[in-house]
């Protein structure tokens, strides 16, 4: 049978390429039609001296022995080369992601507070940088990543991200990887101290991707002689605290912002949150036109937003939270028909927000805006205007609504999940048929600071909201009988500071994953739910102070052994404080201006920051098992029936001592507030409350002596024993107490002399000694000059000095001027009175002498002096002839 000759060399050629193809790869391949070949031994090398220099703690090299790193775990190769291609040794646990706006919450406290944030909540929603990335050491390599990963010269993906433990010295090494596409290595510490790290990446000109997140970066170049990675899609350069300090001075674009960046027109996601950029934000960001995600939150800009700002098409999202943004929203935002998310949280808006700005954002599902300056941003569009969007997550405030009624655009969103209309100056009633489009979704609703009125939904089941925020409006009635049916989800419950009436129902106790209830300043009578138990062991905070609940406070909330706020001040409680209340971890208990009776609670534990008991019927001593309360701010005692000493140990409260010991953390969504006495007059403190340090044992029928280890609390700032029983003198050491603003012993039956040292006290503003029997001179100096209150130190017949009209017996007078000592002559200090008179006969003798020795020793002088004295007689007599 005869073979076609070209077919018969087809044959031959197929087999001689498949035998030289497998006799080749015999040394570099990886798993290929069952034939394994080891990896590049030169690779396999700098990958072993990578490993040698990182500790391992979370095992992710544990397979990385024998010869064919190709089989390593996080290790790629190429299927015909043999080369390492990817490297993936990411911590998943601490990978950046966006921040949730929702996730936090509106009211969430300042965690990340550093010397450049002088706003009280510049860094409170974004938060510090564990709310950003989730970081999880255990999980992290950690130690040096050494310039060994520069030999894998194939690399195309390198992800090294989150591991917050690992740190590079240089950076060099990385321009080696000439064909990289994807760089990763947020989290990771890079040690330059120069701006020559973005040299090295400048030599990728495949680089698509560039993630250096939170890397501890200083300097940021502003510009470039030759760019290379033109080709980038992403840079996140985010949370990096760039010093641009010099660039804002002496850039002629009034911006920090790199020049060189606005030459990456392909780039399609740009992060620099928090990374300290500053200056108004420049109409170039218009020649980035395939932008999708540009994050600007958390920086120092400033101005109006561009109007080339309608250049970016594609644009999805856009934040410009937490800066100081003072101009206008330009109408060419109403050119962004594919933007879906909007942040422009926390600035100083002065803008007028129209349809005109609205009108083409046919995709927008989150609007995030609100300003610093009550209504300097005013929402204003026709009342029949029907938006193109439908929103799912909404959050105005601080604005000013032009319609006051609720907004008629409004209740044509029906997909609403996530609503905050918060101080916006909304009047009237909340709209049903719009509560029921919605109330089925519904997640968060927060219509706090308005003057809404009408009576809380008595019909709507809402099983997925978990945060109802209604305070401060004019909200009447009661509060739903079977909330719990209502609200199953509900976890943060605030109608504080409105008209609300009857009974608190029995069914809020029945919310299991409740957190925050407060439902202060209302009319609320009746008991309280005395059936609490321990399926709500989320329940951290009950605040349902001014109103006028009755009976005693029930034993059952020793159930709720995460309870860390108590507030029940200013209502009409009766009985003794429950014990079973030492089961839960309250750090803040505020119980005053009730009917309390008993003896105080000795089993307050040591986490304690306020005990708030005044204005009760308490009886008993003060325990001494309250001496290990370290952590204690505000101890208020005020108006009860406490007898016996003071005891000697407060000493021991050390958060009044040491200036790093602040009070608890705040509870997000919730701001406790308190009244304290202090500089003679009541004041309710709120945010600034956690730095606050008060004893106020007024009042009470104590009596001894004022233990001078008081006076070692060196950081408080409110000390009131008055209208007690007190005998002694006052401490001399007292002027310890530098920080000491308000110092109120009178009404005691102190005596002896009041201590020099008192004028150390260089922040009292209130001083109230009187009614004692202190005797002596009143010392003078430094503050005490500026308290010169006569009242001060009334009703103590001893004492005597300014500013009293009392003399003290060895002042002395000349021509109605009163000479005394600055000093208290009981401390036997008369050194001042005896140098004044020799300084005047030294004076005396030297002015005598340098006129009379001059004459007696020069006789011409004599003579001149004496004819001088002739011609003043002559015409002293003519005169009176």
């Amino acid at each position: 049978m005869m073979v076609n000759y070209n077919q018969s060399v087809a044959v031959f050629l197929l087999l001689s390429l498949g035998m030289f193809k497998l006799g080749s790869c015999s040394e570099n391949q990886s798993q290929t039609n069952n034939v394994t070949v080891k990896c590049i031994q030169s690779e396999r090398e700098a990958l072993f001296s990578f490993k040698a220099g990182v500790n391992d703690t979370p095992g992710k090299l544990s397979s990385w022995v024998g010869e064919d790193c190709c089989q390593w775990k996080g290790v790629e190769c190429d299927n015909e080369s043999g080369h390492v291609t990817k490297l993936n040794l990411s911590n998943p646990a601490g990978r950046h992601r966006r921040f949730d706006y929702f996730e936090r919450g509106p009211n969430s406290p300042c965690t990340w507070c550093t010397d450049s944030c002088p706003r009280s909540r510049r860094r409170s929603l974004l938060g510090d940088v564990n709310s950003s990335f989730s970081r999880d050491d255990k999980a992290s390599l950690s130690g040096e990543i050494t310039r060994y990963l520069g030999n894998l010269s194939s690399l195309t993906h390198l992800d090294l991200e989150g591991n917050y433990n690992l740190f590079i010295r240089n950076l060099d090494w990385v321009s080696s990887l000439s064909s990289l596409e994807y760089l990763y290595m947020g989290g990771v510490k890079i040690n330059h101290t120069k701006a020559d790290w973005l040299q090295a990446i400048n030599m990728l000109p495949s680089l698509l991707e560039l993630s250096l997140y939170s890397c501890e970066l200083k300097h940021l170049p502003s510009s470039l002689t030759i760019l290379n990675f033109t080709s980038l899609h992403v840079l996140d350069l985010s949370y990096n605290p760039f010093n641009t300090s010099i660039d804002l001075i002496y850039n002629p674009f009034n911006t920090s912002i790199p020049q060189w960046l606005f030459n990456l027109t392909s780039l399609t996601s740009l992060d620099l949150t928090f990374s300290n950029q500053g200056g108004k934000v420049l109409d170039s960001f218009g020649r980035l036109g395939r932008l999708k995600y540009l994050y600007l939150g958390g920086n120092h800009f400033y101005g109006s937003i561009p109007a080339s700002i309608g250049n970016l098409s594609s644009l999805k999202e856009l934040d410009l939270s937490y800066n100081e943004m003072n101009g206008t929203i330009p109408e060419s935002f109403g050119q962004l028909s594919k933007l879906v998310k909007l942040y422009l949280l926390e600035n100083s808006w002065k803008s007028v927000i129209t349809e005109a700005q609205l009108m083409s954002l046919t995709s927008l599902e989150e609007f995030l805006l609100t300003t610093n300056k009550s209504q300097s941003l005013v929402f204003n569009v026709t009342e029949n205007w029907v938006p193109p969007f439908s929103l799912k997550y909404l959050h105005l405030e601080s604005c000013r609504i032009i319609d006051p009624k609720f907004p008629q655009w409004l209740q044509v969103q029906s997909e609403l999940t996530y609503v905050i209309l918060k101080n916006v100056g909304i009047k009237g009633t909340i709209p049903e048929k719009w509560l029921s489009m919605i109330s089925s979704q519904l997640t968060h609703l927060d219509l706090s600071n308005n003057q809404i009125k009408g009576n809380l939904p008595h019909q709507f089941v809402f099983p997925n909201v978990t945060k109802l925020f209604l305070q401060s409006n004019l909200f009447s009635g009661p509060i739903p009988s079977n909330i719990s049916d209502l609200m199953p989800s509900l976890q943060y419950l605030d109608l504080s500071g409105n008209l609300l009436y009857g009974k608190i129902p029995l069914s809020i106790s029945k919310i299991k994953h409740l957190n925050i209830l407060v439902l202060r300043r209302n009319n609320l009578s009746g008991e309280l739910p005395y059936h609490w138990n321990e399926s709500q062991m989320g329940l951290r905070v009950v605040d349902i102070s001014y109103n006028n609940i009755c009976g005693k406070i029930p034993s059952s909330m020793g159930f709720l052994g995460n309870l860390s706020i108590l507030v029940l001040s200013n209502n009409n409680l009766s009985g003794e404080i429950p014990s079973s209340l030492q089961n839960c971890s309250i750090v803040s208990m505020d119980f005053g201006g009730n009917r309390l009776s008993g003896n105080l609670p000795s089993w307050i534990e040591s986490d304690i920051f306020m005990l708030r008991l005044r204005s009760n019927l308490f009886s008993g001593i003060i325990s001494r098992k309250w001496c290990n309360l370290n952590k204690l701010h505000i101890l208020d005692l005020a108006q009860n029936n406490l007898f016996g000493g003071i005891p000697d140990c407060f000493n021991n409260f050390t958060a009044m001592v040491d200036h790093n010991t602040f009070g608890f953390k705040p509870i997000e969504n919730y701001t406790e507030k308190a009244y304290i006495v202090t500089k003679g007059r009541e004041y309710e403190y709120e945010s600034t409350l956690q730095f606050v340090t008060c004893i106020d044992l007024s009042g009470n029928s104590l009596t001894g002596r004022i233990p001078i280890q008081i006076t070692s609390l060196t950081r408080l700032g409110t000390l009131n024993l008055s209208a007690n029983h007190l005998i002694g003198s006052i401490p001399k050491n007292i002027g310890n107490m530098r920080w000491l603003e308000t110092l109120d012993l009178s009404n005691n039956s102190l005596f002896g002399p009041i201590p020099g040292s008192m004028s150390s006290l260089t922040s009292l503003v209130h001083l109230n000694l009187s009614f004692n029997n202190l005797t002596g001179r009143i010392p003078s100096g430094n503050q005490l000059q500026t308290l010169n209150d006569a009242t001060i130190y009334k009703g103590n017949p001893l004492l005597c000095g300014s500013p009293l009209l009392t003399k003290c017996p060895r002042d002395e007078t000349s021509d109605g001027l009163t000479i005394t000592d600055t000093d208290d002559k009981q401390d036997g200090d008369d050194y001042e009175r005896i140098w004044f008179y020799v300084s005047i006969g030294l004076g005396f003798a030297v002015g005598f002498w340098s006129v009379c020795g001059t004459i007696l020793l020069k006789k011409s002088w004599r003579h001149c002096y004496f004819r001088f004295c002739d011609h003043i007689k002559d015409r002293i007599v003519l005169l009176i002839a």
